[in-house]
């Protein structure tokens, strides 16, 4: 079966337009010839909605003309049309699914607490059909492990998402399954992008560097069908990665100076086609790479592009800690003036966004406390809040800061008077003698 990319849509509705134009001449048999030909590559390339449109027809055919196909036949068909209908079913919802998980993860992010954990569980458990694995077709695996993704990832248990990240990985590296990465490249590059982002998560640094050689190896071998589409994607994945590697070392001078250049200069061409969540993403990120670097002034720059964006709809958790950052970069970079303004405005804000946790308060009531102690009490102050923040490290819920934010190597910079690059620069060397 050799149809280049996605031709083979085509010339299966090609085979059926003349079986229905033989079959309206009265030339049964003649028609039935061109609808096995119709199948044979819908079912190649597990194109079931389709199929099931081919034996439909096929049975409308045996049932009305006699065509020496037998009874046989008639039950073969019966049973393949109730086996499709229940494959699309099976895809249909396990499709829903997933796409129902990312819509939430877009409006709130991670789970916040135990409500919303219960909520999360509770949905994921009533909506995913019942179903064997194993008689599984490729899309309806597909969609499971990407619902599974979600699910695992919106509650922070990345340890789940990398293990079903890589078994997605491994599906369409499957010899089976190749075929696949041709068809649907973007589900196979979203695949490494959950396995990249799971092991970024967890900071397993050799295995996270490992991949993401293997993954633009591939991009560079030509493995992935390179269209309009995958150029979005590719430029996403690989961007949004290699930020999060200087991250992991510490190398935040070294990301601004060889990264943001072409990463900007290709920005420009390609953000009007990209969707405005990975927009605000890499806004975010790129802020969190200044930050890191020390250089305040873009640091405020590309976090007031989330702040003032009137999309303020889209991912409330990057809205709330945007702000959060951006008071720190405001006292950092001594623009204080209207600090105090901007204290209040941010703890309305995570109040509106009912995300207002323990963690939040501490750093907001620290900001507001700060400017009343005396200069030889500073930095007391930033030791107090670091011993609170620290300890909720393992908190289910709490935690959920430290994704967002490395308030940790900041508080441990000013304690030690120290850059935030070099403390994170030494956890790095630290964790990679272990």
């Amino acid at each position: 079966m050799n149809l280049a990319k996605n031709n083979f849509y085509i010339k299966i509705r090609e085979y059926l337009d003349f079986s229905k134009i033989l079959y309206n001449k009265g030339l049964y048999r003649q028609s039935l010839k061109f609808l096995k030909k119709s199948k044979t590559i819908a079912t190649y390339y597990e194109c079931n909605t389709i199929l099931l449109e081919l034996i439909e027809f096929e049975k409308m055919i045996e049932s009305q003309h006699i065509t020496r196909s037998g009874c046989s036949r008639s039950m073969d068909l019966s049973i393949n049309s109730n086996n499709l209908i229940y494959k699309i079913k099976c895809k249909n919802d396990l499709s829903n699914l997933s796409l129902e998980l990312y819509s939430l993860y877009l409006k709130v992010g991670y789970v916040r607490n135990e409500k919303d954990k219960i909520f999360i569980e509770t949905y994921f458990r009533t909506k995913i059909p019942k179903f064997n694995f194993y008689q599984l077709g490729f899309y309806e695996k597909l969609f499971f492990y990407q619902a599974n993704i979600w699910y695992h990832y919106i509650q922070q248990d990345f340890l789940m998402c990398y293990k079903i990240s890589f078994k997605l990985v491994r599906f369409f590296q499957n010899k089976n399954n190749i075929k696949y990465k041709k068809i649907i490249p973007i589900s196979y590059l979203k695949g490494y992008h959950y396995l990249l982002d799971s092991l970024f998560c967890m900071n397993f640094y050799s295995e996270f560097n490992s991949v993401l050689k293997q993954f633009e190896q591939e991009i560079s071998n030509g493995d992935i069908i390179i269209n309009e589409n995958t150029k979005i994607f590719i430029f996403i994945y690989k961007y949004t990665n290699r930020i999060n590697k200087h991250y992991m070392e510490g190398s935040f001078s070294i990301g601004i100076k060889k990264l943001i250049p072409s990463f900007l200069k290709k920005f420009k061409i390609i953000y009007k086609k990209m969707d405005p969540h990975y927009i605000i993403i890499f806004y975010y990120k790129i802020a969190c790479l200044y930050f890191g670097s020390g250089d305040n002034k873009n640091t405020i720059f590309f976090l007031l592009k989330i702040i003032d964006n009137k999309r303020n709809n889209l991912r409330n958790d990057l809205q709330c800690f945007s702000r959060l950052l951006y008071i720190i970069a405001l006292y950092e970079s001594g623009i204080d003036e209207y600090l105090d303004q901007k204290i209040k405005s941010t703890y309305k804000f995570f109040i509106k966004m009912d995300d207002l946790f323990f963690a939040q308060k501490d750093i907001i009531n620290f900001f507001k406390n700060l400017r009343k102690s005396y200069p030889s009490q500073i930095k007391n102050q930033f030791r107090k809040l670091k011993n609170r923040l620290v300890k909720y490290y393992d908190h289910p819920y709490e935690k959920r800061i430290f994704l967002y934010l490395d308030i940790i190597s900041w508080l441990s910079a000013k304690i030690e008077n120290k850059t935030v690059e070099s403390i994170v620069k030494e956890k790095f060397i630290k964790n990679l003698k272990k």
